[in-house]
């Protein structure tokens, strides 16, 4: 199975179209056909199920093009790499990133890193941890931002200078916002906003034996979603302190949770991770750079 075919069949994936799938890629419908043709052939399963205007996916296919996605960014990522490996003043940097105001930090660094070295190039991809991590373990990702202790016996990491405040993003004009904190009796029986991530862990243990009467109205991985929905008053939106506007006119306010709930990020590579040279020199530049506590 060839790097390229499976690229063929991204294509044809995303499209859901012969005729464009193949006028992005730069060949001929046929070729493209036979290509593919060739690819279920080899895999012995249907890949796609093909109608007058559109092709869709089978489960097979669907299965296939999780796991293409993820070949096809490793080859473009060795290839990078290698690529990069005499070049002296840069190379690739690849980060997945939880969701926080502190990432102004790892910003500012790489900002200066990128004055000694004018040819870097970085890639961010943002998410949860349950959408992240897992890149990092298949070597898809160099570095990943963690809002949760990293497990240290597949992890190195350094700390971020500062702890997340947890709160809730209240309308302004909202009765709840006259108060200048939010107990966990204040939350009973609204309609709450949370990642499932925080939900089930942080606040769940912040929350203790009234968790139960928590209600989570919807999840959210980005915080900003959430307030819209907080906007428009279909419930409240629980969030780190400077992920959202609550300045005067933006209609929303942050008021902190009591007792104080905090939460640390991290920076995490891979224990046993075999870096590249830039990888490397900004693993060093890193540890210089942040106030930290590492493993």
């Amino acid at each position: 199975m060839e790097i390229r075919t499976l690229r063929y069949f991204l294509a044809v994936a995303r499209e859901e179209n012969m005729t464009r799938a193949a006028e992005i890629l730069h060949v001929t419908q046929p070729t493209l056909s036979k290509q593919l043709k060739s690819l279920e052939e080899e895999l012995g399963k249907k890949l796609f199920t093909r109608h007058s205007f559109s092709i869709k996916l089978t489960d097979e296919g669907i299965l296939l093009r999780d796991r293409a996605e993820d070949l096809v960014q490793m080859a473009d990522k060795i290839e990078k790499e290698f690529l990069s490996l005499d070049d002296i003043t840069g190379g690739e940097l690849y980060f997945g990133l939880a969701e926080s105001y502190q990432i102004k930090y790892l910003a500012r660094a790489i900002k200066v890193f990128k004055e000694q070295y004018p040819t870097l190039h970085y890639h961010i991809t943002s998410g949860d941890t349950e959408q992240i991590a897992d890149k990092l373990d298949k070597g898809l990702l160099d570095f990943l931002v963690l809002a949760e202790l990293p497990d240290n016996r597949k992890y190195e990491y350094i700390s971020f200078p500062e702890s997340d405040v947890w709160g809730l993003i209240i309308p302004a004009d909202d009765p709840l916002a006259e108060k200048k904190t939010i107990s966990v009796s204040d939350l009973k029986g609204l309609p709450l906003f949370c990642s499932d991530q925080a939900w089930n862990n942080e606040l769940k243990e912040w929350a203790g034996n009234d968790f139960p009467e928590l209600i989570q109205e919807g999840s959210f991985r980005l915080a900003y979603n959430g307030s819209i929905f907080t906007r428009e008053r279909l419930g409240y939106l629980l969030t780190f302190k400077n992920l959202i506007d609550t300045s005067e006119g933006s209609g929303l306010v942050f008021r902190p949770l009591s007792p104080k709930l905090e939460t640390m990020l991290y920076i995490t590579w891979n224990r046993y991770q075999t870096f590249t040279p830039i990888a490397e020199r900004f693993l060093q530049y890193l540890r210089t750079s942040f106030i930290n506590t590492e493993t």
